[in-house]
């Protein structure tokens, strides 16, 4: 069910960061992209990346690709809320359209490993909500790295030894879910969603609202 904070809210909230985090292959790509289908006010940071655009991704959609040099110049400007290398390749958040987003009251969604989640946590600790995701198993997220079919085996066999120290930061997160199944992992992540962005420190206007209340001046 999804809650109209319309009609529960005084007025105007600071929009949120909803950080996913996950090993590889454990469906929090899945669990973004059918978030965005279904959560109108929620928008994807869209991260720059060094590795190669894969078949069908779009530049400035998927991800921002841009060679090492024009990545370490992003860096000395400080134009990067968090940076990390994953899997030999560098991914940024870029600052600017997340501040614009959260002034606006929009939320920003993070596809991001722990290093990530991190530094976002440390730079803007009031407004991230951070998720980690675990696979059912071992032998599951096996299966669903090779059913994927598109990265070569010591890929495979790197990212399962990975994932050993991967999960080990479960409890740096505010919340933790096993993804058993997609429509059910993304049902608990809308829930979150929805509790979250209620939280008084979000809503701008809540302390005019209650002072109007008590003096029975009309909104302006």
């Amino acid at each position: 069910m999804t809650v109209e904070l319309a009609r529960v809210l005084p007025g105007r909230r600071r929009g949120l960061m909803l950080v996913l985090s996950s090993p590889s292959g454990a469906g929090k790509t899945s669990i973004a992209r059918r978030l965005l289908e279904l959560e109108a006010e929620l928008v994807m940071s869209v991260s720059v990346t060094t590795r190669p655009r894969r078949p069908g991704e779009v530049d400035g959609v998927d991800y921002r690709f841009v060679d090492e040099t024009r990545f370490a110049a992003m860096v000395a400007e400080g134009a990067f809320l968090e940076w990390a290398e994953v899997y030999g390749h560098r991914y940024g958040t870029p600052r600017a359209p997340v501040e614009e987003a959260l002034a606006a009251g929009r939320d920003v969604l993070f596809d991001v490993d722990w290093q990530g989640a991190r530094q976002l946590r440390t730079r803007m600790p009031a407004d991230t909500v951070e998720v980690f995701v675990l696979p059912p198993s071992r032998e599951e997220l096996e299966r669903r790295l090779r059913r994927r079919a598109r990265d070569p085996e010591e890929v495979v066999r790197y990212r399962l030894a990975r994932m050993a120290d991967d999960v080990t930061h479960w409890e740096e997160y505010d919340y933790v879910l096993v993804n058993r199944e997609l429509e059910a992992t993304v049902a608990a992540v809308r829930a979150i969603l929805a509790a979250e962005r209620m939280r008084r420190e979000r809503q701008s206007d809540l302390a005019g609202f209650v002072a109007r209340l008590r003096t029975g001046t009309p909104p302006s």
